[in-house]
């Protein structure tokens, strides 16, 4: 039987996707999830380091010729939130997310998907494993417990980032890119 991901482009963006669905990681269980990031990290001989609150920052140099543009970093959050039917008989703190193919949708059997922000962290491991792309020092910052109160950006240390220019690759549209968020204002 092919995996649900088979054939879907970028090819390493769903693979990272679909090794995410299959780790635990609701609000506060995202040990599973953040081993994954860090292993990524040692496997692409990327700078990593982890905080006292559970983020994860990766940092990529700059490709050749690109040294002077300005670091932009990329965040995501780790957390899912974790919802079922309630006659689906799923244990989050140890089940993988049924992800399933219908057409050209992936979705998931009886439970949420967890996109939210499992794409976000995908496409930014794609990003730092590609090897062909042209671009500036790029960090990857994974923020955990956001579905909870946004506890683990709260509590990054500055010294963490470098870059000023951060892109949060969680949004509520689709197709739309969203330049700025005051919904996050209050917090």
């Amino acid at each position: 039987m092919k995996s649900p991901i088979h054939g879907l482009e970028p090819q390493l963006l769903w693979e990272h996707f679909y090794r995410i669905s299959r780790i635990p990681r609701c609000s506060g269980n995202e040990q599973g999830v953040r081993d994954y990031i860090l292993d990524a990290a040692e496997r692409n001989h990327l700078e990593h380091q982890a905080d006292s609150a559970g983020n994860v920052v990766i940092k990529k140099h700059a490709a050749s010729g690109y040294d002077q543009k300005p670091a932009v970093v990329l965040q995501g959050h780790l957390d899912m939130v974790c919802e079922k039917h309630e006659a689906t008989h799923h244990d989050f703190s140890r089940d993988p997310i049924p992800v399933k193919r219908e057409g050209d949708w992936i979705t998931a059997e009886g439970t949420t998907l967890g996109a939210d922000n499992g794409i976000g962290v995908a496409a930014v491991l794609a990003v730092m494993e590609d090897k062909n792309l042209k671009h500036g020092p790029i960090e990857g910052l994974f923020t955990v417990s956001e579905e909870i109160g946004l506890l683990g950006a709260k509590g990054i240390s500055s010294d963490m980032i470098e870059g000023r220019i951060l892109m949060n690759l969680d949004s509520e549209e689709d197709g739309v890119l969203c330049i700025g968020c005051a919904g996050g204002r209050d917090t």
